[in-house]
Order: structure tokens, then sequence, then C-alpha cells
């Protein structure tokens, strides 16, 4: 998976976070307060475009819908692919999510990603592997 694609779906599944978050009433417990920035930013960089606005208000809408989830992701990975500045602005606030998560556990679970292929970066195993 390119960068861009796996920031797109890391970004999709802040959304779909803090949308559930939203729906749970748990907003203000989250570890991470920029939810709703990364939010406000897409929305002003769809702004104008239906189909992409669509996608973004599906989601916040209905957050278990992978084919919405699927579609907010193609939206946002072709908007990244078009406007550096743009992608820059998403991947940073991805990354201030990662470090988030870091300080203060887990914040992003499988649940959310389901299907999508996330890049982590470094993975450290430990112990005594044996292999047959």
């Amino acid at each position: 998976m390119d960068p861009v694609t796996a920031v797109a779906a890391a970004g999709v599944a802040l959304v779909v976070k803090g949308a559930l978050e939203s729906a749970g009433q748990e907003a203000g417990r989250s570890g991470w307060a920029g939810g709703a920035r990364l939010v406000e930013r897409i929305r002003a960089r769809f702004r104008g475009n239906a189909a992409a606005e669509q996608a973004l208000e599906q989601v916040t809408g209905s957050p278990d819908d992978e084919n919405a989830q699927q579609d907010l992701q193609r939206q946002l990975a072709g908007h990244m692919m078009l406007d550096s500045d743009f992608e820059a602005e998403i991947r940073k606030l991805v990354d201030e999510a990662v470090a988030a998560q870091g300080r203060s556990g887990p914040q992003i679970s499988a649940g959310l990603i389901k299907n999508a292929q996330v890049f982590n970066g470094k993975v450290e195993i430990q112990g005594n592997w044996t292999t047959s």
C-alpha cells in the first residue's frame, strides 16, 4: 500500500473513531483532541465537491458502514494526491493521533480499521521464537 493510501486509511479510522465517540457521548474522554480538527480540515477541503462531502457525511452519520468508509478513503486519498499541502496536514494530524495513542494507550482499534491496511511503522518483536 502506498503511503498516501495508508495515511488516508488511518485518517478514515480516526473519523470513524470520532463519530463513534460522539454517538457514545465519549468525545470528551478521548486522549487525543485532534479528531474534530481532522474532520473540520477534511470538511473544508471537500467543500464544493458534492461526492466528497457526501462521503464524509455518510461516515460521520453511519460510522459502521464499510462501503462509506472505503468511499471516504478513496476521496481523501484523491484529494491528498492533488494537494501536497493538504496531504502534509492530514499526515501531521494522523501522526499526532499515533503519538497520543502511545501516551495514553490504544486509541484506534482493529475493529475501527476493519479491513484497511495501515502502515504502523517500526515493529519490535521480543521473546523466544521457534519455527518448524
